[in-house]
């Protein structure tokens, strides 16, 4: 989401003047490198703090070094530069980094790997279909398949002529998944008692954290796979619930392809085996 952008930003920002340069990132960027569960911003030992440190020396200026530089960071090999530092910082490492630029470069990201998305459904063509669509947003959520076998005949069943859903209209839908924290604040703020919305009331919250409207027809999809009895209101609780699932397993999807069913399995019964610790 746009907020997180922010916060992502002011996070490389040590200094809090609005730019990050190459080492800022780098010692932040080191920090994400670690495993999950050295991630914290607790008292290291002092030799994985030296390592951090001697990686931000790396990369300062050498006009800025001290006259007594640190004989530890003359130890330390190169980093080689990735093509991301290349476009960031520039050739020599010397460029820095605004939140508007880094705004812009992460959008574009974010499209594109929409699109690669899209593109697997559409075939070539300008849209995909409103089943595909519900394919598409179910198939990484905690749902068994008889539901979501279920969820996919209701649309079929509500939807008499396909007209089919454009990139734009799933771009945008995609863009609003990044903002399901914001749109339940919203909706408990505009909601009494949990109760179900109406599209309207959706097509509001939307706008609300988004600035963007759906299109009329992107929502009627979206009630057609997620209201069940078809009174015209949503469960918003069970839609962000179920969204919320298919963002996180979407980004460990990777584990279905890149491993093997022995490897996966194990990783599988790891993680739930934590739950009861």
């Amino acid at each position: 989401s746009k907020s997180g952008f922010r916060i992502a930003f002011n996070m490389f920002d040590t200094d809090g003047n609005q730019i990050v340069d190459k080492k800022e990132f780098l010692v932040l960027e080191s920090f994400f490198t670690l495993p999950p569960q050295e991630r914290k911003f607790v008292p290291r030992e002092q030799k994985k703090l030296q390592a951090l440190l001697n990686l931000e020396s790396v990369f300062s200026k050498k006009e800025d070094a001290p006259n007594n530089e640190d004989p530890l960071s003359k130890s330390v090999e190169p980093v080689q530069d990735t093509t991301l530092l290349v476009h960031f910082f520039g050739s020599k490492g010397r460029d820095v980094l605004k939140y508007e630029d880094f705004h812009s470069f992460m959008e574009n990201l974010q499209s594109e790997v929409i699109e690669l998305e899209f593109l697997e459904f559409s075939r070539g063509l300008a849209t995909i279909s409103e089943e595909d669509f519900a394919r598409i947003l179910l198939r990484y959520t905690m749902l068994d398949s008889s539901n979501i076998e279920e969820c996919i005949k209701r649309v079929r069943s509500r939807t008499p002529s396909e007209k089919g859903v454009s990139f734009e209209e799933f771009r945008k839908f995609c863009q609003f998944l990044n903002t399901l924290d914001d749109f339940s604040i919203a909706m408990k703020m505009y909601t009494y008692a949990d109760q179900a919305v109406s599209k309207e009331d959706f097509q509001r919250a939307v706008f609300v954290c988004t600035g963007s409207n759906l299109s009329p027809h992107l929502v009627d999809t979206v009630f057609n796979i997620f209201d069940a009895d078809g009174d015209g209101h949503l469960s918003y609780m069970e839609f962000i619930s179920i969204m919320k699932d298919r963002l996180h397993r979407g980004s460990r999807s990777h584990l279905m392809h890149t491993q093997d069913k022995w490897t996966a399995f194990k990783y599988c019964i790891k993680n739930e085996m934590r739950t009861y610790h």
